[in-house]
């Protein structure tokens, strides 16, 4: 899977409670009475509160218990049910603030921060060990004997958690067309899982029809159904409702939006991960970078540009992410200058995908002053800021449920910038450089690479220029990542405050980095895979935008050359026959073992190998005159690469306990091709990737270590050579030296004597940059192993 569908599967996986045993009484049931008794019981006193109490009376009960009593008739109703059978609620164990009954389960309405509201939800949470205060008007009604039974905390029953919720409690829906199963076996099933099935559509939930239907062109229901705006869907939603005992989203099982007069359009996060890929690559990126017009307002065609004065551009993009509230979104607003034209204002605001949703208008402006005051109020509405210390200063405080900005540079986001499927060819046959670095600088000058990086993470919003941001953002970033990882070093806590400060972090981030798909971090490795490398591929992500630029225009003119000109480094196709070809083959093939994508292998080949001569790295003779050198794999996915051979190979952003980020702030390397070709593989449908050979000299001084290290800061400050030791190494017996005294550890990958090593295979870690030389690129094919090839 793809990070982003891991990420969709935690997400998924978070919002459902787990499992509780239930307490068990003398007969083995709860509370000592079987869980059919309990819920006729409950469902008797329901009835009483119903039919007995004014939803004034329900709302004085809620008041004298310090319950919420806000909410509508049916909130409260269901809150006064709850309250007088099992007790009043007690504060949330995570943020102390007030939980409340959803109908399925509890959520608190707290919040831990300006930044995110709490996100803990239970379906047995903790109870007031206290009578049940009751107002005089309840004392006196027809059913205060009945609920006055539950007033002592000792005869109250605990909630019966194994009965199952029912999904469709409250649901009205319509069923038409063939379906897999009689409209008789749906009804009763709808029925027996809380909902009613109406024979018309007016006031449904949902209509529940064959996709069929739609190729039939439907019948006057369906239409009916698509004109009321009611969602058509397939039964497929029935099923997994009811297989996980929770409605899932309508939006993704939708069978007609695009039949609809304007297509209806499903937000990203209700899609399948796959669908949501389609569309991601293939979606045009709609904001490239701070004087990008956004693309929804046509204004482009029109000459117009982003409105500029006194050294300020009026373009701002924001984000908010709220998983407690099941807030995520993004606002856009502008002003535009049209040649002959007045100002324009554009304000924006949404869901990635769900544009007729979504909050947006453009207004033409006489007056410059009034539209500039216009876009400073707005600024303030949506983030409780003011405008001025914003854009100048970078001053802002972060408000409760307001956004927060995305702050962009001034250039162009790679996905728009960079070279379009229709441009790839013509490039490089225009291009004046050698035809095997045409064609290398090709691949990293389009915008295809950086697309799929961006939609594997989930950090691919076209609304959003998350390859244009700027060096301050990105630094902001780093700074809440650094200061959570120190927060979780220090960490006593557990159980509901743990998930608390997890939570909290989680909702900043994504706010900061918008996804479409943001979840809660609950360990080191996702913290890994989703933040710190996440970070450090947009950081590479927007310096290669600055270097690409807009490349839209004719590729006549050689834009590659350009480019590469630029980009401060020499490259050259290595010969074949030459010993050092051979001699890298060999190292590849010996300590190479298949990448495993389920259950399917995959092997490697070379495609070429180039020689690297970068001005911004130290060269191999530079590097000669240090102690310990060693001719060591490094791997990367595409879309690191251009930063790298720009300015060199950067430390890890910061320290974690999993493999690659445990030896704190530095660059690491492997003497296993095996551990580089997991980051260069991409993906099955996308085999080409790159390899990096590099010289590292490891100093004086190497620490071995098999288990992360509880201090790497020492390491860092010392700038000392580190082996992490792996559980399988290269045969020493085979190593040999290379240009006089670089030792070049290729041997057959053996099992080493660190059978409880964190590491699969050795791993060296530099901390200082200038002890590190890119020399070879190594362009590498990934092919699915036994393979047999059918002629065509």
């Amino acid at each position: 899977m793809t990070r982003k569908q891991k990420a969709e599967n935690k997400a998924h996986e978070a919002e459902q409670s787990p499992k509780k045993p239930k307490s068990e009484g003398d007969n083995g049931h709860a509370n000592g009475k079987s869980s059919e008794d309990i819920v006729a019981e409950f469902e008797k006193v329901c009835t009483a509160v119903k039919d007995n109490l004014s939803t004034e009376q329900m709302r004085e009960i809620l008041e004298a218990n310090g319950q919420d009593s806000s909410g509508s008739d049916a909130n409260v109703l269901r809150k006064c049910q709850d309250l007088l059978f099992y007790g009043p609620l007690d504060k949330c164990p995570a943020c102390n603030g007030n939980l409340e009954f959803t109908g399925i389960r509890y959520s608190c309405t707290g919040s831990y921060s300006e930044w995110a509201s709490c996100t803990y939800t239970t379906k047995d949470p903790p109870r007031k060990q206290e009578p049940i205060k009751l107002p005089d008007s309840v004392l006196n009604s027809p059913a205060s004997d009945l609920i006055k039974k539950y007033e002592d905390p000792s005869r109250r029953p605990r909630k019966v958690l194994s009965i199952p919720d029912k999904p469709f409690t409250g649901m009205l829906m319509s069923l038409m067309g063939r379906l897999s199963a009689s409209h008789q076996y749906w009804r009763k099933e709808i029925e027996k899982h809380g909902g009613k099935v109406a024979n018309h559509v007016i006031g449904v939930t949902c209509l529940i029809a064959s996709p069929a239907e739609r190729e039939r062109g439907g019948s006057s229901k369906l239409a009916e159904a698509m004109e009321r705006g009611i969602p058509v869907i397939s039964e497929a939603w029935l099923k997994d409702s009811i297989e996980k005992q929770e409605p899932q989203p309508l939006e993704a099982y939708d069978i007609v939006t695009d039949l609809a007069p304007d297509g209806k359009g499903i937000p990203w996060d209700k899609m399948d991960p796959s669908e949501e890929a389609l569309e991601s690559l293939s979606a045009e990126l709609k904001l490239y970078g701070k004087r990008g017009v956004h693309k929804d307002t046509k204004l482009q065609k029109r000459g117009g540009t982003i409105f500029e004065k006194d050294g300020v551009l009026y373009n701002c993009a924001f984000s908010r992410c709220d998983l407690g509230k099941k807030l995520n979104d993004y606002c856009v607003m502008q002003l535009i200058s049209v040649p002959e034209s007045n100002l324009n204002l554009y304000y924006k605001k949404g869901k990635v995908g769900d544009d007729p949703n979504a909050e947006e208008r453009l207004e033409e402006r006489e007056n410059v002053e009034a539209a500039v005051k216009e876009f400073v109020r707005l600024f303030e509405e949506v983030t409780g800021n003011e405008f001025e210390p914003w854009e100048r200063e970078k001053k802002i405080q972060k408000k409760p449920l307001k956004f927060y900005p995305i702050d962009m540079d001034d250039g162009v986001d790679v996905r728009h910038g960079g070279l379009g499927l229709h441009q790839l060819g013509v490039a490089a046959t225009h291009c004046k450089l050698e035809p095997m670095v045409a064609n290398f600088m090709k691949v990293l000058c389009s915008q295809e690479i950086y697309k799929y990086a961006l939609m594997e993470m989930g950090y691919d919003p076209p609304e959003l220029p998350m390859g244009m941001l700027s060096d301050a953002h990105l630094k902001r970033c780093e700074e809440v990542l650094q200061k959570f990882v120190e927060t979780l070093k220090s960490m006593k806590d557990t159980g509901p405050k743990a998930e608390a400060v997890w939570s909290d972090f989680s909702q900043r981030w994504f706010t900061l980095m918008h996804s479409t798909r943001p979840f809660i971090f609950k360990d080191f490795q996702e913290l890994a895979d989703n933040a710190a490398a996440a970070l450090e591929t947009i950081r590479d992500i927007t310096v290669a935008s600055h270097l690409i630029g807009d490349m839209g225009g004719s590729t006549l003119d050689d834009p590659l050359s350009e480019r590469y000109n630029k980009m401060g480094c020499s490259i050259s196709p290595l010969d074949k026959e030459s010993d050092d070809y051979k001699m890298i083959l060999k190292y590849l093939e010996t300590t190479y073992e298949p990448v495993k994508v389920g259950d399917v292998e995959y092997k490697v080949s070379v495609d070429n190998i180039f020689v690297v001569e970068s001005s911004t790295c130290p060269s191999v003779d530079e590097i000669k005159k240090l102690p310990n050198k060693v001719l060591l794999w490094c791997g990367t996915q595409s879309s690191n690469l251009l930063r790298h051979l720009h300015r060199g190979f950067l430390p890890a952003i910061c320290s974690l306990p999993v493999p690659g980020y445990m030896f704190g702030k530095a660059i690491v390397c492997s003497d296993a091709a095996a551990e580089a070709t997991r980051y260069g593989f991409t993906a099955v449908d996308r085999p080409e990737g790159f390899l990096v050979l590099a010289v590292a000299s490891l100093g004086d001084e190497i620490t071995e270590i098999k288990s992360p290290p509880e201090d790497t800061k020492s390491l860092e400050d010392k700038k000392v050579g580190v082996k992490g030791l792996g559980r399988k190494k290269t045969d020493e017996s085979e190593h040999f030296v290379w240009q006089d005294d670089i030792k070049v550890p290729c041997g057959r990958l053996v099992p080493s004597d660190n059978k409880d090593s964190v590491l699969e295979y050795n791993e060296y870690a530099v901390y200082d940059p200038k002890q590190v030389s890119i020399r070879f690129l190594v362009g590498v094919k990934y092919e699915e192993k036994n393979a047999v090839m059918e002629p065509e």
